[in-house]
Formats: C-alpha cells, structure tokens, sequence
C-alpha cells in the first residue's frame, strides 16, 4: 500500500478543513482523489503531478449517493469526513432538532456508505476511514448530541469490520477521533463557546490542548494509515497535533 498511484480514494466531505487537507495530502501522495462535498471546492494541482483531485458535487446524506458514486469510480479507499456544524449552546436552550441535528448527518452519512460499501463490496484490500471526534471520549456539553453520535460513528464502523470479517472480505474499516483545533470552523465555533463558558480568552483555553491539529497533520496521518499493512491497524486512534495514537 506504500504505492497509491492507481488506487483511488474517494474523501466525502472535502470542501474545507481536515476533508480538504486529507483530500491535498493523499494526492500529494500520488493517488488518484475523487473529493465528494455538498458546495463546489477548489484544489491546487499537485506540486509532485502524479495525483489529482476530482471534485463531485453530491449530498453525502443523500440514501442513493454512496451507491452511485461508489459505481461510478469503483475506489480502492474511502475515508468519510463529511457532518454538520453543531449548535454550541447548554442543553437547556437546544430543541430536539437542533440536538439531534448531527445524528441525522454524520450517523446517516456514515451508516449510508459502509452499507454500500458491504453490499457492494469494494475490492480485496480495501481501507475505509470513518472520521468521528475526539468528543465521542470526553463527551461535548455544549454541542447537544454531538458526542453521542461521533461515538455512533465509531461503534458503526466497529460493526462493519465485524460484518467484512464474517464475509471472508479483505477490507479494512478504521475510525479516526481528531481532537478540536481552532484550524477548522467547528473548532472554532467550539473554542469561542466554551472559553466563554469556563470564564477564558480562546487563546487561554486553546493553550491547555497542546499542539495545534491542522488539516496537513491530519491529511499526512490518514496518508500514512492507508499505506500501514492492515493486520497493523487498530479498530481506532484518537489524532492530535502530535499525530495517532490507537485506541482500544
């Protein structure tokens, strides 16, 4: 897998943040990139011209999307980044919609393409990456349902392992637990709410989470998973600025 020429990798939800930086870095690395998001993105062209990006336009959420796409490019790898934004607010303020709102985005998006992804199935060898959130550990008091769902995400890849491996499949299904960092509009959003809520600057609360996880660091980590010999990879890693670390 240390070869990624002719192995395309399809990045759902790519647009910005850690998707975008997944989509540049597997590129960078020579693989072919099918970047899949809601809003038109832009990408530079790879400096080492062996990969390239391609962009899809589609609602990840959408039942028939995966199928089709997944059709449509037959891919080697898959890695899911795609979710909403959570409303940063105390539980008491939320609405079950606003609550519930990432249960019908990241869990649906999620439970959609590893179920076609087993129907299908992809090809022997295949490495599927599900990116939850370092909240599904120590929870996310301000984001309603968010923590609850990102753990839903983790156990739901843990199942599709299960189900590859009791159909004989060669394919490989991982989670990834980014921490919160300020380089994306989530972190963002999350830093400002809860430095207000412990009575901090965002600079002072952002201080006590060490190195700063940015979408390179992150596309440079998934790059390397993908390349690791699957008996080496753990069921999921917690990723923070000093890069992976497996989770039991």
């Amino acid at each position: 897998m240390s070869d990624l020429s002719g192995r395309t990798t399809i990045v759902v939800g790519a647009s910005r943040g850690l998707g975008h930086g997944i989509a540049t870095s597997l590129a960078e690395a020579g693989a072919p990139v099918v970047a899949v998001s809601r809003s038109t993105a832009e990408f530079t062209a790879p400096t080492n011209g062996e990969g390239s990006i391609r962009v899809e336009t589609a609602d990840a959420a959408d039942a028939s999307s995966a199928g089709r796409l997944l059709d449509l490019h037959e891919p080697d790898n898959v890695v899911l980044v795609a979710g909403a934004n959570p409303h940063m607010r105390p539980l008491q303020h939320h609405t079950w919609e606003s609550f519930s709102a990432t249960w019908e985005t990241d869990v649906r998006i999620t439970f959609h393409w590893l179920r076609e992804i087993l129907l299908k199935p992809l090809r022997p060898g295949a490495r599927v990456i599900a990116i939850s959130s370092g909240a599904a550990l120590a929870g996310s008091p301000l984001s309603g349902g968010y923590a609850g769902a990102k753990a839903t995400q983790r156990f739901i890849t843990g199942y599709a392992q299960d189900e590859a491996q009791r159909a004989a499949l060669d394919i490989t299904f991982t989670s990834v637990l980014p921490r919160m960092t300020p380089a994306t509009e989530l972190g963002r959003t999350a830093a400002r709410a809860y430095a207000v809520r412990d009575n901090q600057t965002q600079e002072e609360y952002l201080r006590h989470m060490g190195p700063t996880l940015t979408p390179q660091i992150t596309g440079e980590a998934i790059v390397n998973l993908i390349r690791t010999q699957s008996t080496d990879i753990a069921p999921a890693y917690l990723l923070t600025g000093g890069g992976l670390k497996p989770l039991n």
